[in-house]
């Protein structure tokens, strides 16, 4: 009498559990919900910094639940290297065969899923041994002998060290390898949540059609910003704290690009945008950048190849190399004839304008798309020189 009447008192008690955690959602504009949407969608890996109890993990679970797709969570600080490294297994020859490093049960069920989200809790607290068995996850994403399929994400959490339990720093080999993002929280959408509804996001939706002149304007972006600031290609923080952090470096600036890419080929903020940029490259850089996106306003280099007699040159330096990388790069992405003709039209506006050294680069580029069947356009004379000296003309 007294089990079944405890059992029933229980079963009153889970029933009523069940009720609390029935919420609704609502959409809501959310940058740093986006921004995380848009680094995931990029498969960056993506390191959330924030204080404890503020909703990370909530966040994580939501964008899986959104996206339909499994998530496995892996509290970082409590596991040994060789829970990511691997344990040893001995065969029955282990001179001919090797030893293989068994991966952990979650690794081998995202592998057999084929796609999830992968997420390391506390990754500040994990000590450094563990951080540098971490590289190789995040980077490779090899867990022992297994490797993760490529379209499982990578997503981190972290707590300040002034507020993580026996919190450490992040080396700067892994910190480098993460676009970081500061969570915070907003107390009317805490209010709103414990009412019954929290808030959801967009997840930003690649357009296929905008993929080849957004990467086509991406990479000219991205060239032109680093030939005027060259300083800002490499520069690691001299504090533990910031080399811990975001800092421009060729791996994140190869990150900046993904990143932009997909921002301009996809719905996604101009604000979300911002935020994932300042995220993989740091403050500093990441700040001039965005400053620069918002200047330069590159057109489509897609259009301007469909009918080149029309457009007209930028008169800005910066905007003209840029440009002219854009329409390099979007050549190189489909590479025709007329495409290519085209390309030497817009190239032949610059030595018009009085700035062939501007162009000296792209000409380069694009003299060795030439296939050998295709005749040499009478644009290229005013390149004649430096093409020679490069090896593209003989």
């Amino acid at each position: 009498m007294m089990q079944g009447s405890a059992y029933s008192l229980l079963a009153a008690a889970d029933d009523l559990l069940a009720v609390t955690r029935q919420t609704r959602v609502e959409l809501r504009p959310n940058t740093q919900l986006e921004a995380l949407a848009l680094a995931v969608s990029a498969n960056l890996p993506v390191l959330l910094w924030g204080e404890p109890g503020i909703g990370k993990s909530s966040a994580l679970q939501q964008l899986a639940d959104r996206l339909a797709v499994p998530m496995e969570t892996v509290i970082a600080s409590i596991h040994e290297p060789s829970d990511f490294a691997g344990l040893p297994v001995v065969g029955d020859d282990p001179a001919t065969q090797g030893v293989p490093m068994a991966p952990p049960d979650w690794a081998v069920r995202l592998a057999r899923q084929g796609f999830g989200l992968v997420f390391f809790d506390e990754l500040s607290s994990a000590p450094p041994a563990v951080q540098a068995a971490l590289l190789r996850v995040v980077l490779e994403r090899r867990v022992g002998s297994l490797e993760l399929p490529p379209a499982i994400r990578v997503v981190a959490a972290a707590n300040p060290p002034s507020s993580a339990a026996d919190g450490w720093h992040l080396s700067p080999p892994l910190a480098n390898r993460f676009v970081h993002l500061h969570w915070t929280h907003d107390p009317a959408v805490v209010a709103r949540g414990l009412a019954g509804t929290w808030p959801t996001a967009d997840i930003p939706r690649v357009d296929p059609k905008r993929t080849v002149s957004a990467l086509a304007r991406a990479r000219g972006t991205l060239s032109g910003f680093l030939t005027a600031r060259p300083g800002l290609a490499h520069h690691l923080p001299a504090d533990a704290e910031s080399r811990g952090g975001a800092w421009p470096s060729p791996r994140t600036w190869d990150m900046a690009l993904r990143l932009l890419t997909f921002g301009m080929a996809s719905d996604a903020s101009r604000a979300a945008l911002s935020t994932a940029l300042v995220g993989a490259i740091g403050d500093g850089a990441g700040l001039e950048l965005v400053n620069y996106l918002d200047e330069l306003d590159l057109p489509d280099p897609n259009r301007v190849l469909a009918n080149p007699d029309a457009f007209q040159l930028p008169s800005r330096g910066d905007r003209q190399l840029a440009f002219l990388t854009a329409i390099v790069a979007a050549v190189q992405s489909d590479t025709t004839q007329s495409r290519w003709n085209a390309a030497w039209t817009v190239l032949a506006k610059a030595v018009d304008a009085g700035v062939p050294d501007v162009a000296a680069r792209a000409a380069t580029d694009l003299a060795m798309m030439r296939q050998p069947a295709w005749p040499v356009p009478p644009t290229i004379d005013a390149f004649v020189d430096i093409l020679r000296l490069s090896g593209a003309l003989r």
